[in-house]
């Protein structure tokens, strides 16, 4: 089993990882993401150039086509992010939008050339790269940036700001394995990037000693003696023997990685091109997060008095804006009290509609104005029926034809009459219905009463005019069964019914 570790051992670790936070914390974040259409090959440059800015950036950001500049400005605040690498393509060009967060300046370039990792390593006979060279980030190397001009300074800090600062005093020489170079040119005012892999050798000695200092043994068969190999350098390659000079030899001031780089030695330092590369030109600089006054431009120039007609004619603007933006306040705010005065008239009309619950207080005989109107109309509409009546008929109608009439109306009760009854026939009606019928049994007019009845007996129908059925003859065409199993019950009519059954 192994050792459990201690109280000051877990105390440090602690410590370290706090720490680790807090210069998490600290130090520049970016996003590298696209806006637009934009083709296969600007894709992969995107990916190479996330590759450049790791540790510190979203190396597996999702854009989707609905996302919008807002959305990456506000998940960038939660999560550190201050600057915005944003490519765009369009016919002509492709640009890139290096923007500061979260007020900006935004700077506009036009990508004139760039070249990708892969382009750039299959061009090389041994390149160096692997994945321990991305846990750190890299040293950021400029150079003809302190030319005059407002746009060049600007440059300057936007590109000083994208990576952590680097303590001269403090910083461990194992933690640089890269090197980011950006070289302005003030003739042709182009922007050269370029991306470095560093590697430290020593020198000082012959090349057939750095070969056996190598971690690859090299292959010795054909000499005789190790004096050949120390003498001679034999069997080295082109690029195993590079020169190396005064432009690159230095006095390290601490160990570094590899065999024989030790401390106040000399060693030289190569730089090996690991890609993307850029070539950049610089358009305009934005003062806000892609917005805002333009603070430079490099095709278009305006003089004091267009910048002052431009910057008048934008606060008239946001002024319009402002007053548009009160006014629909004010109208909102009207809107709603006129919706809240309704809603109260329509809560109280409810109120009066409903009947008065039981136990409610307050005076249950008090008189309704409203119910007197009703009812006066009421009665005006039943005598004009009846005066109606008595001009068509000549008589006088029967007390039961307008009930309504009669009827008293109470407080309470609905002004509409009761149904109409049904008339007999023997009294006087609106039309003559004929002779009543006898309703003693047995007697029933013309009708057979229910003894003469013969149930059993079908009614006997007519085929059409071609047919003529006569009692006791069969239709032509159609021949009867024999009744020979027929049931006892079946000459009356009746069906017997199977199942249950009385017994």
């Amino acid at each position: 089993m192994g050792k459990s570790k201690t109280k000051n051992q877990k105390k440090s670790r602690a410590n370290a990882i706090h720490l680790a936070q807090e210069d998490f914390g600290t130090v520049p974040h970016s996003f590298v993401f696209h806006r637009g259409q934009i083709g296969k090959n600007v894709s992969q440059l995107i990916v190479d150039m996330r590759r450049v800015m790791e540790p510190y950036t979203a190396e597996s950001l999702k854009v989707r086509k609905k996302n919008v500049l807002k959305d990456f400005a506000a998940v960038a605040g939660p999560l550190g992010v201050t600057h915005f690498l944003i490519f765009t393509k369009t016919e002509n060009s492709v640009n890139l939008r290096l923007a500061r967060l979260p007020r900006g300046p935004t700077l506009h370039f036009k990508v004139s050339q760039y070249s990708l990792i892969k382009d750039v390593v299959s061009s090389l006979k041994r390149h160096r790269m692997h994945d321990q060279q991305f846990t750190h980030h890299p040293l950021l190397v400029l150079n003809n940036f302190g030319m005059p001009g407002m746009h060049v300074k600007l440059m300057a800090t936007m590109f000083q700001n994208m990576f952590p600062s680097i303590n001269v005093h403090k910083v461990s020489l194992n933690a640089i394995k890269r090197c980011v170079m950006i070289n302005y040119n003030p003739e042709t005012q182009l922007i050269d990037f370029r991306h470095y892999s560093l590697k430290v050798v020593p020198v000082g000695m012959s090349k057939g000693i750095k070969k056996l200092l190598q971690e690859k043994f090299p292959n010795m068969s054909k000499f005789e003696d190790i004096s050949e190999l120390l003498m001679k350098g034999a069997n080295l390659s082109e690029s195993e023997a590079e020169l190396d000079g005064d432009h690159n030899t230095t006095e390290l001031p601490q160990v570094y990685a590899g065999r024989g780089n030790m401390k106040a030695q000399q060693s030289a330092v190569r730089l090996i091109e690991i890609g993307p590369r850029m070539t950049l030109q610089l358009i305009k600089i934005d003062e806000g997060m892609c917005e805002g006054n333009v603070l430079y431009h490099a095709i278009i120039e305006k003089t004091e008095a267009e910048i002052q007609e431009m910057l008048a004619r934008k606060q008239k603007k946001l002024k319009l804006k402002a007053e548009r933006k009160l006014n629909q306040e004010r109208n909102v705010a009207v809107k709603k009290e006129q919706r809240d005065e309704n809603k109260k008239r329509s809560l109280e009309g409810i109120k009066k509609k409903l009947p008065p619950k039981a136990g409610e207080e307050g005076d249950s005989d008090a008189e309704d104005p409203g119910k007197e109107d009703d009812q006066a109309a009421a009665d005006h509409s039943e005598d004009d029926e009846v005066e109606y009546y008595r001009q068509a008929v000549g008589q006088e109608p029967d007390e039961d034809m307008f009930p309504a009439s009669k009827r008293k109306k109470g407080p309470g009760k609905s002004p509409h009459p009761f149904k109409k009854r049904k008339h007999s026939s023997e009294r006087g009606g609106r039309m003559d219905r004929g002779p009543s019928r006898d309703r003693t049994p047995g007697k029933r007019g013309d009708r057979p009463g229910m003894k003469d009845r013969k149930f059993g007996v079908k009614k006997e129908r007519t085929m059409g005019p071609k047919f003529k059925v006569q009692k006791g003859k069969p239709r032509p065409g159609f021949k009867r069964k024999p009744q020979s199993n027929a049931k006892p019950n079946a000459s009356r009519g009746f069906k017997q019914k199977r199942g249950k059954g009385r017994q």
